[in-house]
């Protein structure tokens, strides 16, 4: 009879008492697809006292999570501790380095590690998977590694963090400023401990940066991308881009072309109609294209206990099946630095900005993206606030350098009442 598959999981938060419900719950289920019985050998967390709702009891305890990835009787070391660095990275590095397979949740260790990790899990032999470290439940890693392994893949772009797009939609049903929103969502326990790592855009960066590797067979390149949170974006450009047709989100795209690779996490439009428009609340949605299949929309779950712990478990029964694929979809030693894009693609962007309430103040704005070669393709003007007066633009498509080039010329006209708000439209 084959042996079971046995389990080491450090980190016993949501995702890894969910790894250990789903164990418990479907062992049957379990054996059935992988081949064997799949078991728990040992556990490890901060606190063994600590009440997590999950049976805990026939399991072996470690305090330190190098010493439980390097047990015997562990065949496969599951990483939920998270982290790009410390205790995290320590354990994984043990396990690989004794050909141990890894199964990780952690976008932060491999968006800034991973190069390193995918080289010492292919020299010794041990697969090491991550579905869990991107949109939760959705199968994006898979489908790309596998599904779409004889495409070439043109653009990856997708709403990756659950609570951004919760407080951007949240925003416009509620009609609610920002800050009413983000202390809500904090309320509610939706944001990380530290929230510029939601908020700011850095999660669903790490994500990116994952899938940017494996979408176009270079190297992780976490730096590479250019980032923007949600920050800035106000009631009034939620109720403004919903009065052209379109909607807010936070979008993270990467494309390879001839100039390069192009991969950034920003505020987006995209229009109200559009799969991505569509999205609500804290869901997730990455939208792949090949230069075979076309257009393929994978949307779930971001995040959660179950989702996560899904897919967790989806690359424990991969292992088991005993199925061996390169960590970023090739092997490492090929993945090549990536040539970055000089900057993005042309694009339309949307412009909100006060003006001073004086003649001729339209004008000049127009005449300074008229000189930057950028063209008007609407142009709403709302009621007065007192002495200034709202002003909404959409380019035709434009180079983001020529805008940033109009935005200086415009600061320069003594006509604006504070800094104009730039996001760009995403063209689906």
């Amino acid at each position: 009879m084959t042996s079971p598959l046995r389990l080491g999981i450090a980190g016993l938060g949501t995702v890894g008492t969910g790894v250990v419900r789903i164990v418990q719950r479907h062992a049957a289920l379990l054996a059935a697809r992988a081949g064997r019985e799949i078991a728990i050998s040992a556990v490890s967390a901060r606190s063994r006292q600590k009440d997590r709702g999950v049976r805990l009891g026939a399991y072996d305890w470690e305090d330190d999570p190098v010493v439980l990835a390097r047990r015997d009787d562990v065949d496969v070391f599951v990483e939920l501790v998270g982290g790009d660095a410390g205790p995290a990275k320590a354990a994984v590095e043990a396990a690989l380095e004794l050909g141990k397979p890894v199964v990780t949740a952690n976008k932060a260790l491999l968006a800034l590690n991973g190069q390193a990790l995918a080289e010492t899990a292919e020299a010794t032999g041990a697969p090491l998977r991550f579905e869990a470290a991107v949109a939760g439940g959705i199968p994006v890693v898979k489908t790309l590694t596998e599904g779409l392994a004889g495409n070439r893949i043109e653009r990856v772009m997708g709403v990756m963090n659950g609570t951004c797009n919760y407080i951007l939609t949240r925003m416009e049903d509620a009609a609610l400023p920002y800050d009413d929103v983000f202390a809500e969502a904090e309320a509610l326990g939706y944001l990380e401990a530290d929230p510029t790592l939601d908020v700011g855009g850095i999660d669903a960066a790490h994500k990116l940066a994952l899938l940017t590797s494996i979408a176009f067979g270079t190297r992780v390149d976490f730096p590479a991308i250019s980032l923007e949170g949600i920050e800035r974006v106000t009631i009034d450009d939620i109720r403004a881009a919903a009065d052209m047709g379109y909607r807010i989100k936070l979008l993270g795209v990467a494309r390879s072309s001839g100039r390069g690779v192009e991969s950034r996490m920003s505020p987006c439009l995209v229009p109200v109609d559009s799969p991505l428009g569509q999205l609500e609340g804290a869901t997730n949605m990455v939208v792949l294209e090949g230069d075979a299949v076309g257009r393929i929309v994978l949307r779930g779950a971001g995040a959660g206990e179950g989702p996560t712990a899904s897919a967790v478990m989806s690359d424990v029964i991969e292992i088991a099946r005993g199925q061996r694929l390169p960590t970023f979809g090739q092997p490492a030693t090929s993945l090549a630095p990536a040539r970055q894009a000089a900057e993005p693609t042309p694009a339309p962007y949307y412009l909100r900005m006060a003006l001073q309430d004086k003649p001729g103040a339209l004008a000049k704005i127009a005449t300074c993206l008229g000189e930057a070669g950028i063209s008007i393709d609407r142009m709403r003007q709302y009621g007065h606030a007192d002495v200034t007066a709202p002003v909404l633009i959409v380019t035709h498509r434009a180079m983001r350098s020529a805008l940033d080039r109009a935005i200086e010329d415009m600061d320069r006209t003594g006509v604006l009442a504070g800094a104009p708000v730039a996001l760009r439209i995403e063209e689906l």
